[in-house]
């Protein structure tokens, strides 16, 4: 490289220096001009080289773009149920600035965890001014299972999660800002909160409720007493149940010639009187007449031997107490399934929940199934909880069969009685009892299954009644 001496310029003011572009050198003083310089600059008389501007700059530059010091957090992430964590970790932070004086600006990153597997490289916060902390949010299986509060040191050696997590911000001294999080950053929560209801403007605590014409849940009004109607009325318990009276055996000698009777209470209304002569049902009007509590028989009087049984409605009682099922219901009705299975399938199942049958209702069971195919039979079953109702084996010829069962509640189970028959199945019957405890709700089980591969056993209607 050649230069230019300073001993071959003569003294000349600095201010007078004029660098061109094509690397001449010009002054106002005494100086040597060299045409062309393969390398610019000064060198003492000693020799030693004064380097250019932008070699310094490009120094300062270097030291001011240097990153800040890093930690990093490298672990292993199990559930409790031994198997290895999947999903993200969202880190978030307020601003701050690092031991090296970087400034962190406040941001979020998400760092992926597959297999367990956690790396991540944070800037240590325990150093920081203000001191700060990451709030750390774990999601896995669309949705957010916990969070954490980490303070990172900082260490040359990779550090656990044991080692950065803090039981809350206080304790690493850090800014307690907490993180606000959004209804729609969580998977599935506005749509599960939509599904569920929302309370109206009536809605109160500690009342009856009920669903109103726009969905929303409000109060039903009404005194204590009251008995709530289906639209979310409510008004006086229905009027005053009727009594009844069965098996009254009309007060009377029986000789032949007596044609009165009298009966224990007066038929009301007396139309509801009806009266059997053993066992044959009399017409009223024409076999007796009625007046008040007294029966005048109008054709041939009772004879010697004769049984008398009458049953009737009494005039309502005093007994206001409200009836929760004064009439038959419905437990389930519909349409069953199919089935082509070589083993017994549901094909219909009624499910009673708990406390919802008491000792002296009866439940009918009735349902009817269609068989498609004639190679081979078929097998259908109705199942009191754990107790077989009914079982029986239908013929290939059969295409349809249909049943009936009545379950009698008693203190101890139930009694039970069935029949049925098919297309060319004979009619059975049968009796039976079980301990189920209905108490604790059972399931009324419809079950089916075809002999022959390729053929179908279909529930075509089940109906299950209470009646209390």
């Amino acid at each position: 490289m050649r230069l230019l001496s300073l001993s071959h310029f003569g003294s000349f003011p600095p201010s007078r220096e004029i660098w061109k572009r094509s690397g001449k050198l010009y002054t106002a003083g005494k100086f040597r001009y060299h045409p062309r310089p393969s390398r610019r600059g000064f060198c003492f008389s000693g020799g030693m080289m004064i380097p250019r501007l932008f070699f310094v700059s490009a120094s300062v530059a270097a030291s001011l773009w240097a990153a800040p010091p890093l930690t990093t957090i490298q672990d292993v992430l199990y559930k409790a149920d031994g198997t290895r964590f999947n999903g993200s970790l969202t880190i978030s932070w307020t601003s701050f600035e690092a031991i090296d004086r970087s400034v962190i600006a406040q941001q979020t990153t998400t760092v992926n965890v597959a297999n367990g597997s956690l790396q991540v490289q944070l800037v240590p916060t325990t150093t920081a001014t203000p001191a700060a902390f990451y709030t750390v949010v774990y999601h896995s299986d669309g949705r957010i299972q916990f969070q954490e509060t980490w303070a990172v040191p900082s260490s040359t050696q990779p550090l656990r999660v044991r080692d950065v997590r803090i039981a809350n911000p206080g304790a690493a001294g850090a800014d307690t800002t907490n993180t606000t999080v959004q209804e729609s950053d969580i998977t599935g929560l506005i749509s599960d909160l939509g599904a569920r209801p929302l309370k109206g403007p009536a809605y109160a605590a500690g009342r009856v409720a009920f669903v109103n014409p726009s969905g929303a849940m409000e109060t039903v009004n009404g005194s204590p007493s009251d008995c709530v109607r289906v639209d979310g009325s409510s008004g006086p318990c229905g009027g005053v149940p009727p009594n009844f009276a069965d098996n009254d055996s009309p007060a009377g000698v029986v000789d032949g010639g007596n044609t009165v009777f009298t009966l224990n209470g007066v038929p009301n209304p007396p139309a509801s009187l009806t009266v059997y002569r053993n066992g044959v049902l009399l017409k009223a009007g024409q076999d007796f007449a009625l007046s008040g509590s007294q029966i005048t028989f109008l054709a041939t009087p009772p004879q010697p031997g004769d049984t008398l049984l009458a049953g009737y409605r009494l005039a309502g009682g005093n007994d206001t107490t409200p009836q929760l099922y004064p009439n038959p219901q419905v437990l389930c009705s519909g349409l069953g399934g199919a089935t082509s299975s070589s083993t017994l399938a549901s094909v219909g199942a009624c499910n009673i929940p708990a406390g919802f049958l008491a000792a002296g209702d009866r439940v009918e069971v009735r349902f009817d199934l269609e068989h498609q195919g004639s190679a081979g039979g078929f097998t259908f079953e109705v199942h009191w909880g754990a107790t077989t109702v009914l079982s029986r084996n239908a013929l290939p010829a059969d295409a349809l069969a249909t049943g009936r069962a009545d379950i009698a509640l008693t203190a101890q189970g139930a009694q039970l009685s069935h029949q049925s028959w098919g297309t060319t199945l004979g009619f059975a019957a049968a009796v039976g009892s079980a301990t189920d405890d209905y108490n604790a709700g059972l399931t009324v089980d419809f079950r089916a299954n075809a002999a022959q591969s390729g053929e179908t056993v279909t529930l075509k209607n089940f109906t299950v009644i209470r009646l209390p």
